[in-house]
């Protein structure tokens, strides 16, 4: 059987994250983003908010796969920016996703290896106070419900979710209760068979549409 294929993680929040490195203030954002325009745009609204500071370097990697990315220096030596910024978006696996570290400069010179540190660790730390969300192939599973049963039921898919690589969706109240989780398309059979033994067979679950769903993943567990 094939394995299912993976998709980079993208944040769920905006971080901002602040590093003091030889009186140098070094302003880390990370916001998720859906394209490069999206990007491009929050790029310009940071350069607008720090509009005094000596450098706006800024790093992205955009596509459902991650296969587009861009960084700047902003008038840094080249590649002690942008670049640093970008390998740490790329080693967390991370797309749709833009990295701004702001610089203040606090008047003593850093060296290549300092600035690469200082802009990589800044969008490491603030990657740190991020939640992911994980990106996964799954497929749409309803069931429908009297409503007497639906608060049964409801806790069953929570309890079975909560134990699998899937979420829950949104109810859908009617003459019946229509509930639906996304399922990875290897356990479809599983979920279907706990249904059967928990309703002797009485609720059948219908199978719909796959799609790319985002699945909250906790803070990210490695370091970049």
């Amino acid at each position: 059987m094939t394995p299912p294929r993976s998709y980079p993680a993208t944040i769920a929040a905006p971080v901002e994250h602040e590093l003091v490195v030889k009186k140098s203030r070094f302003i880390a954002t990370v916001e998720p983003v859906g394209s490069v325009e999206d990007a491009d745009a929050v790029i310009a609204r940071l350069r607008k908010r720090w509009w005094d500071a000596r450098h706006n370097c800024s790093a992205m990697v955009t596509g459902l796969l991650g296969d587009q990315a861009r960084s700047s220096d902003d008038g840094e030596p080249s590649g002690t920016a942008g670049v640093p910024m970008l390998e740490v978006l790329r080693r967390r696996e991370l797309t749709d996703v833009v990295a701004v570290v702001t610089r203040y400069f606090g008047g003593v010179k850093l060296g290549a290896g300092g600035l690469v540190r200082a802009y990589s660790s800044a969008v490491s730390e603030a990657l740190d106070l991020a939640s992911l969300l994980r990106r996964e192939s799954l497929t749409q599973v309803m069931l429908e419900v009297p409503h007497a049963e639906a608060g049964r039921y409801d806790n069953l898919l929570r309890e079975w979710v909560s134990r699998h690589r899937a979420t829950l969706g949104e109810p859908r109240y009617a003459a019946a209760v229509t509930l639906e989780a996304w399922v990875p398309a290897g356990q479809v059979t599983e979920l279907a068979d706990g249904l059967a033994a928990a309703s002797a067979g009485s609720v059948v679950p219908v199978t719909g549409e796959e799609r790319i769903v985002d699945v909250p993943a906790g803070p990210p567990s490695s370091s970049g």
